[in-house]
């Protein structure tokens, strides 16, 4: 049985991935967020409420869990981390698969995985574009976003696989320090690279 080629699409926090998801869908390319089934699976009514409350009482209610709360209760807890990816990770694998299946026939489906390197979800992927952009640029981006310290930002990006080490790693270096035109034309370029458009 054919599948569709599957890119990988990941960068570090402030690199514009969302924007470049969006320039995929607007290519009519298939695109799931692994960001978005988690806040579907955690959210008001998410499948996982139950057994993250078992797991972690007091960190969900209506509106779903309480990011800060269950954020508190993993931090710099290894083996909390560890219990909260095991309910997670099977649940998102499960929306994966349902996706591809959803999509079977679409040459080209992409898959958006933010911590692609560092939670080793690059197998079974066709290929992997990371997108990127200068350190200042991708500094000036994340320190305009509501809530986030320099501080904050540091420790984010000590958890993340260096961008020079994702750049060289990746079949496609996307870069988005340029004007969207120019980004949108590279985004193009890749999808006819991997399957028709």
């Amino acid at each position: 049985m054919t599948r569709p080629k599957i890119l990988g699409l990941t960068g570090s926090i402030g690199m514009g991935k969302s924007a470049v998801a969006a320039m995929l869908r607007d290519l009519g390319v298939p695109v799931f967020d692994a960001d978005a089934a988690v806040h579907e699976l955690q959210g008001p009514g998410g499948a996982l409420l139950d057994e993250i409350e078992a797991a972690f009482p007091g960190t969900t209610g209506p509106q779903g869990v309480d990011r800060a709360k269950l954020g508190a209760a993993v931090f710099g807890n290894r083996e909390a981390l560890v219990r909260l990816e095991s309910i997670v990770h099977p649940a998102v694998g499960a929306m994966r698969r349902a996706f591809l299946k959803d999509n079977a026939k679409a040459p080209l489906v992409v898959f958006d995985i933010p911590l692609l390197y560092e939670k080793g979800g690059h197998e079974g992927l066709d290929a992997v574009a990371v997108v990127s952009a200068p350190a200042d640029v991708q500094r000036e981006r994340v320190l305009a976003r509501p809530g986030m310290t320099t501080e904050k930002f540091e420790q984010i990006l000590s958890l993340q696989v260096p961008d020079a080490e994702k750049r060289v790693r990746a079949d496609f270096v996307i870069d988005t320090g340029v004007s969207l035109e120019e980004t949108g034309a590279e985004v193009e370029r890749i999808v006819r690279a991997l399957g028709p458009l």
